[in-house]
C-alpha cells in the first residue's frame, strides 16, 4: 500500500518537472543494488560496508549514503545541490541513435557517459591508495550508473526525442507522461512489485546458471544490449518500425501493454544487479585486472 502511494506521489509530481525526471526512480536504483548485494563475495560486501560508514566524508548531510540503497540514489539526489556536482549531469545516459550503426566512439569521446564513467568509478573504488570519500563517491556512482545502463532509454534515443523524453505517453490513469518516465518509474515500479516482488522475487526468476551467463560480457557489450532493446522492446512496443515512421503524436500505454512489458524490465533489473556484484567483486576482493596489473608508466624522454 506505501509503496502504491509513493508511486502515485511521485506519477503526479512528475507532471509538474520542467527536465527529464530522475533514472530508474528510487525503486529501480535500490532493487539492482539489493541484488547486487545479495550475490557478492563476503569480502567485497565487508568493504561496501566499510566505506558506507564513512558517509558523512561526503559532506551531503540531504543525500545519505548510509546503505547501499541510499549510495545507489545519492547521484541523483545530489542534482538537487546545484552547481556542486553539476559536472556529472551527462554521467548518466548516452543517447546512441537507434536508426544508426552502434558507435560510442562518438557518443563517449570525452568520457562524459554513462558507460566510460561505470569503468572509471570501478577503478577508483579498487583504488586502496584514494581517500575514503573519493572510493566512497565513486562507489556511488559505480551503484547508480550501472542500474541507469540497464534501463534502456539511457542507452539510446530516436530521431533526437533525448531518450523518449519527448514522445508524450498516456499510462493507465495518468494522462500525460513520457516514454521515458514510463521505463524510468511507472512501468518500473509495477514491475518490480509484482509477485515475486523485490529482489529475492527477481532474482527467484533467474536460475544460478543464467546468472553466470549474464554476468558475462564488458561495458560495451552491455551497452549494444541496452540500445538493442531499446529499438526492438521500448520503441517497437509503440512504434511498428521505429526507424521508417516517427513517433505517434501520442502513445498509450493500456493494460495489456503494460502485462506486456514488465518481464522485460524485470529482467533488466536482474541483469543490472548480477552484472554490478561483478564489477563490485573485482573492484573490492581483489581481482580487478588494473590492480592487479596496474599499466607500467611512460618512459621518460
Amino acid at each position: 500500500m506505501i509503496r502504491s502511494l509513493q508511486a502515485l506521489l511521485a506519477a503526479f509530481a512528475l507532471l509538474l518537472l520542467p527536465s527529464p525526471a530522475f533514472a530508474w526512480w528510487e525503486y529501480g536504483h535500490e532493487t539492482t543494488a539489493e541484488v547486487a548485494m545479495k550475490l557478492v563475495q563476503p569480502r567485497t560486501r565487508q568493504s561496501i560496508e566499510w566505506l558506507l560508514k564513512r558517509q558523512k566524508v561526503l559532506e551531503t548531510p540531504t543525500c545519505p549514503a548510509r546503505t547501499i540503497e541510499e549510495a545507489s540514489v545519492w547521484p541523483d539526489c545530489i542534482k538537487t545541490l546545484g552547481d556542486r556536482f553539476n559536472y556529472a549531469y551527462n554521467w548518466h545516459f548516452q543517447d546512441v541513435d537507434i536508426c544508426k550503426p552502434f558507435d560510442l566512439k562518438e557518443w563517449c569521446a570525452d568520457g562524459n557517459c554513462v558507460s566510460k564513467q561505470i569503468a572509471r568509478a570501478q577503478r577508483m573504488v579498487a583504488d586502496r591508495e584514494l581517500p575514503a570519500r573519493d572510493r566512497l563517491m565513486a562507489l556511488a556512482f559505480l551503484v547508480h550508473f550501472t542500474g541507469d545502463l540497464h534501463q534502456p532509454l539511457h542507452g539510446a534515443e530516436h530521431d533526437g526525442d533525448q531518450g523518449g523524453n519527448k514522445v508524450k505517453v498516456s499510462y493507465g490513469f495518468i494522462p500525460r507522461t513520457n516514454l521515458h518516465s514510463v521505463w524510468d518509474g511507472l512501468l518500473a515500479d509495477r514491475a518490480i512489485s509484482s509477485p515475486p516482488g523485490g529482489a529475492d522475487g527477481i532474482l527467484s526468476q533467474v536460475p544460478p546458471a543464467d546468472r553466470a551467463v549474464l554476468a558475462q560480457g564488458s561495458l560495451e557489450d552491455w551497452s549494444r544490449e541496452s540500445w538493442q532493446l531499446a529499438k526492438t522492446i521500448v520503441y517497437g512496443s509503440v512504434i511498428a518500425d521505429p526507424c521508417a515512421s516517427p513517433a505517434p503524436a501520442k502513445v498509450t500505454f493500456d493494460q495489456a501493454k503494460i502485462v506486456e512489458l514488465m518481464p522485460a524490465l524485470r529482467l533488466q533489473v536482474a541483469k543490472g544487479g548480477i552484472r554490478l556484484a561483478r564489477l563490485l567483486d573485482e573492484a573490492l576482493d581483489g581481482n580487478h585486472p588494473e590492480v592487479a596489473h596496474p599499466p607500467k608508466p611512460p618512459k621518460k624522454g
